[in-house]
């Protein structure tokens, strides 16, 4: 019996050619991406039922449903304390 077998071969092949795009994942019946890029102008997450569909959606992703404008100028990495001054007083 081998135990070196990839258990998922389609998936690591998807992994590796959309890596700087997308992170992908499946469950027993869906295949699920979400965007790398946070102020990407499609749809930040694809979810599929049919790998042949999803792959396209990978290729074109629909457009997103939000107002990516907004994000524009947003602080990720500060803490919403310093961002908005409602934290404690430092020293």
């Amino acid at each position: 019996m081998r135990t070196d077998v990839d258990p998922d071969p389609l998936l690591r092949i998807l992994r590796e050619h959309y890596k700087d795009r997308w992170s992908i994942r499946r469950t027993a019946r869906l295949w699920i991406a979400t965007a790398q890029d946070y102020t990407a102008q499609h749809a930040p997450t694809l979810i599929q039922e049919d790998v042949e569909v999803f792959v396209r959606e990978l290729e074109h992703p629909p457009a997103g449903a939000g107002r990516a404008e907004l994000l524009r100028g947003r602080e990720v990495d500060k803490p919403r304390c310093r961002r908005h001054g409602d934290g404690p007083q430092e020293g």
